[in-house]
Parts: structure tokens; C-alpha cells; sequence
């Protein structure tokens, strides 16, 4: 279940401030122990079941805490929760919570907070733009769908200290959702009392986490974490605060850096070649992907469609795409040429530790050969009865986006005769718009990973998951995603298993042609320390950082 809101999030092309979560860890210096970032984007809320953009998720992550959060490599760790039990058939999860946590306004935070913000959440006159991710409790999608009450939820308040959760079917991914902030607890009192202007600005915000908001007025650009000294692990916070502010433009972020008022910025196109040797540059991976999608059923032209529903001309399609060149000379900002649809770095195999990029890659679905493209080309024309094509490459009008459909309308029609490829590069509303509606021929997709699994990108060719704009029905593909979903055995190592053929069977039928997978080159300050990198999930926090 995908809201408008969420796709044009992870379709489009972000500039974020980082990509990196702080451990628990070593004591901090004497110095003063402020850290100043960048964010690309305003504040949009502080109100867990409405956050979806990076800035609000990024204030949210430091601000308020779960049950859990996630350490390095994406290892669950406790953070409310001081205990958790599975049943037996995996359908039941209880969590003990520890006694000292507070809220921001001095309340002790219970097992009813979880209970009000997860029923906030799925009810849906809250209209959340994350309550898909509840499908699989308990009577959340009948919830959703207007079928149930919030109130039948799967979950429930046991005493004050204890939350008992229910799910449908197994979900094998459950922990790493409970690190995200639409799984928080919201504190009722709070929320009702500033009905909708709650989380709008930092006077009408209550939360438990390292750190508190101050100066934010829900418009402004600049604002502040102070450390929060009602936290129940304020001894590990030893930041003592976190400045923000908006920086849109990546020569001015560099500036500021190179001025030593900033202690991190991203880089973007040609800075990334001109500082990638500096001491400070980093490089991290982000769990997005960017790829090409194929209308298999709404096309007007017959000849089109039939050609999209040509395995030959698919992967003639592919392999006439040299991804190396278009990350290094196009794009130059540091993705990496794609290695498959799910990303690398995302997971490892619970046996063998081989990521799962690795393990499913199937080498013909991205590979660049420009003799076996032409050899698929001329089969699929043959097999179509035709010698010419024209189809249309839609994309969003920002500048990667319109180099990328540049650079392939160019591979494509240098390559591959008789193609003819019209570039239709529009607003990102208005390319989102049209993929919802299956209006389009060939159209530049994203999808950034929700959390580390790679189930989070194999569900979207599920078919009537509705990232299946182009209409994909693999019945073999669907009953892969059902087990995998619903993993009848239990046991990891098979679900893995089934996710690698699933994976394996999208590169074969190259339904999608994966062109790279998004990567954040940042200029960042060498006395931050105790900063650990994942690339999916919530990916800001700096309870554990200090400055040396």
C-alpha cells in the first residue's frame, strides 16, 4: 500500500544532510560539543504518523524513540523495550518496557502511548502517509480499508510497563520497522490538546528522546537539538546540541564547510570529482534504486506493446547501457552502476553473511554488451514483424533525472536501429501522477529501501502492489512473494532462499532494467567520531556521537 505522498518521496531525486546513525559509545571530550548540519529541505512536521520527508524523520529519529533502534550493519538494539517475547508461531510479540523513560513534559512514557500512536496511526481519518507499513498486525489493513475500528488493532496495553502486539501472518522484517517513527509511542494529552497544530512547530511538540527541539516555529530554517536531560540515558547524549539549517544550494553548503560553519555537506556532480581526494570526503551507499519500468499493458500502439511484452527487446534494451559510464562521466556523484533491482549493502545471508546483491546477481540483466544487444534486438523485431519503433521515455524534469533519459535516449538509438526514443522529462508531481495511471511507454523509477530487508523492493512487482504500475504477472514471482511474506516454515535461511530466486527471476525477465543505485558523497568534519553507516532505515541518530 503506497500513498502519492510516499512515491513522490522515494521517486524523486533528494539532496539529504547524511546517511548515518551514531552507537552508544565512547565518552565525549572536554570541548564544546556542538555539531552543525545541513539539511536540503524545511521541516515539514514533528507529528510521528504524518513524517515522511527526510528533515522530519531525520528531527523525529533524535528527538523520540521506540521499542528498539538499529546499531551498525542494522543489528537491532533495545531502546524502550527492556525485554521482548516471540510465541512460538511467531504471531505474537511482547514487549517489557523499562520504568524511567520520560516525555518531554515530565509524564512517564507506558504501554498506553504505544497503543494511542500505533491506533492514531491506522485510523484513517489520521489519513498517515506510513500506515502501509502496518499491514500484517492484527486487522491493520481491514483497519485501513475502512472495515474494522482502530481500536481492534493488534496491540494492547498489559498493566502500565507491558505491550502485547498481534500480527496476521509472520513478518520476518517486524524488528527493523520498530526502530521507525511511525512505530513511536505519542504521548495523548499532548496531541489532543493541540488537535491539529500538533507538531507544527516545537511549542506544540512532547517527545522522549536524546534530544529536544528548540527554536523551530514551523516555518523557519534555521532551528536546534538541545540535549535532553529527562532522558533516561542522558549519560550516553553527549552532544550537546545539534544545529540545523536549510541549504539548498551545494555550492553554498560547500562554502560554508570550507568556512567551518558547517561539519558536514553533501557534494553533488562536478564537486564530487573536485573533492573526492580531500581528506574529509565520504562516501556512503544509500539503499535507493533508480531504474526503468515498462508499461506491459496500457500502451496504444499494439506494435509498442507487444514490443515492451518482448523479452528480447527488453534485454536488448538493457544491454545496450553502459551503467558504468553513466555514474562515472554522467552523473559523477558518487552511485555505483547497479548490480540488481534490490541494492547492495542492504543484506546479509543469516548463514553464509554473502550480500544479497551478490548472492541473486544475475550478470546478463545489467550487464553492457553492445554485440548481444543488437542480437537480442534484431530476434525481437523479428518476432514482432516489424523493422522500427518509437516509444517514449518519461521522466522528472530535474537535472539528473533529464541527463539520465538524455543519456540512454542516446545509447538506445545509437545501438539499437530503428528505435526512435522521445525524451518526456516533466515536474515530478506530474510524472508521478502519470505512473499511478499507467500513462506512460518506459518511465525512470526510484525506490528507496523502508527498512533492511530486501523484501521492501522485491513486493513493488508483486502483482496489484501499486508500485506495479507497469502491470507485471509472473504467477511463479507472486507465489515466491507470498511465501516469502508469509514464511510458512519459519526458518530464515528459506525465506532468503526464496527472495534470491524471486530476484532472480525480475533480472531473467528483465522486467526492470536496474541502471544504479543512488550513493551520498559528503565532505564531513574528522573530529566526528562514533558514527556508524546503514543504508536503509532510520539513519540519523546522534545519541552516541561526540566531537574530538
Amino acid at each position: 500500500m503506497l500513498t502519492k505522498k510516499r512515491l513522490g518521496i522515494l521517486l524523486g531525486t533528494l539532496f539529504v544532510c547524511t546517511g548515518l546513525l551514531a552507537a552508544c559509545g565512547s565518552k565525549s571530550s572536554q570541548s564544546k560539543q556542538v555539531l552543525n548540519l545541513a539539511v536540503s529541505s524545511d521541516l515539514e512536521t514533528m507529528d510521528p504518523s504524518h513524517a515522511s520527508d527526510t528533515t522530519s524523520m531525520q528531527v523525529l529519529e533524535n528527538t523520540g524513540e521506540g521499542f528498539l533502534q538499529l546499531g551498525k550493519d542494522s543489528k537491532i538494539e533495545k531502546e524502550l523495550a527492556t525485554k521482548i517475547t516471540t510465541s512460538k508461531d511467531g504471531l505474537t510479540y511482547t514487549f517489557n518496557l523499562r520504568k524511567n523513560a520520560k516525555w518531554s513534559n515530565g509524564q512517564a512514557v507506558t504501554a498506553k502511548d504505544f497503543v494511542y500512536g500505533w491506533q492514531r496511526t491506522v485510523n484513517p481519518k489520521t489519513a498517515s502517509e506510513y500506515a502501509y507499513l502496518y499491514s500484517g498486525i492484527k486487522n491493520a489493513d481491514a483497519i485501513m480499508n475502512g472495515k474494522k475500528d482502530y481500536r481492534t488493532l493488534g496491540i494492547k496495553a498489559v498493566g502500565k510497563y507491558q505491550v502485547k502486539v498481534t500480527l496476521e501472518h509472520r513478518i520476518s522484517y517486524f524488528k527493523l520497522l520498530m526502530a521507525m517513527p511511525v512505530f513511536y509511542p505519542q504521548n495523548q494529552q499532548a496531541v489532543e490538546k493541540y488537535g491539529s497544530k500538533y507538531g507544527t512547530n516545537a511549542a506544540k511538540t512532547v517527545s522522549n528522546g536524546p534530544f529536544v527541539l528548540r527554536g523551530w516555529k514551523g516555518t523557519n530554517e534555521k532551528w536546534k537539538l538541545v540535549k535532553n536531560n529527562k532522558y533516561w540515558d542522558k549519560k550516553q547524549v553527549h552532544l550537546s546540541a545539534v544545529n540545523f539549517q536549510v541549504v539548498k544550494s551545494p555550492s553554498t553548503g560547500l562554502n560554508l564547510f570550507q568556512t567551518g560553519k558547517l561539519d558536514q555537506t553533501q557534494l553533488l556532480g562536478s564537486q564530487v570529482a573536485s573533492e573526492k581526494n580531500s581528506k574529509n570526503y565520504v562516501l556512503n551507499k544509500s539503499a535507493t534504486s533508480i531504474y526503468l519500468q515498462f508499461n506491459l499493458k496500457n500502451p496504444t500502439d499494439t506494435d509498442l506493446k507487444a514490443a515492451l511484452n518482448n523479452v528480447n527487446i527488453r534485454k536488448a534494451l538493457s544491454l545496450s547501457l553502459n551503467r558504468s559510464q553513466l555514474t562515472n562521466k554522467v552523473l559523477s556523484d558518487g552511485s555505483l552502476p547497479a548490480k540488481g533491482f534490490v541494492t547492495s549493502g542492504l543484506a546479509k545471508n543469516p548463514k553464509t553473511g554473502e550480500d544479497f546483491a551478490s548472492q541473486a546477481y544475475v550478470k546478463s540483466g545489467v550487464a553492457y554488451n553492445k554485440a548481444e544487444a543488437k542480437e537480442y534486438w534484431t530476434k525481437g523485431l523479428k518476432e514482432l514483424g516489424v523493422s522500427k519503433l518509437k516509444v517514449g521515455l518519461l521522466s522528472d524534469d530535474d537535472d539528473a533525472s533529464k541527463q539520465t533519459a538524455e543519456f540512454i535516449q542516446s545509447q538506445w538509438e545509437s545501438l539499437l536501429p530503428g528505435l526512435s526514443v522521445e525524451v518526456q522529462s516533466v515536474p515530478k508531481t506530474v510524472r508521478i501522477s502519470r505512473s499511478e495511471k499507467a500513462n506512460f511507454d518506459i518511465v525512470i523509477s526510484g525506490w528507496g529501501a523502508d527498512f533492511s530487508d530486501p523484501i521492501t523492493f522485491l513486493n513493488l512487482f508483486q502483482a496489484g502492489n501499486s508500485g506495479d504500475a507497469g502491470g507485471y504477472d509472473n504467477s511463479k514471482y507472486n507465489q515466491l512473494i507470498d511465501q516469502i511474506n508469509n514464511n510458512p516454515s519459519n526458518n530464515e535461511l528459506v525465506r532468503w532462499n526464496n527472495m534470491v530466486k524471486a530476484e532472480k527471476i525480475l533480472m531473467n525477465d528483465q522486467v526492470t532494467i536496474p541502471l544504479y543505485q543512488r550513493s551520498n558523497s559528503f565532505l564531513q568534519s574528522k573530529k566526528i567520531k562514533n558514527l556508524i553507516v546503514n543504508t536503509a532505515g532510520p539513519a540519523h541518530n546522534y545519541k552516541g556521537v561526540y566531537l574530538k
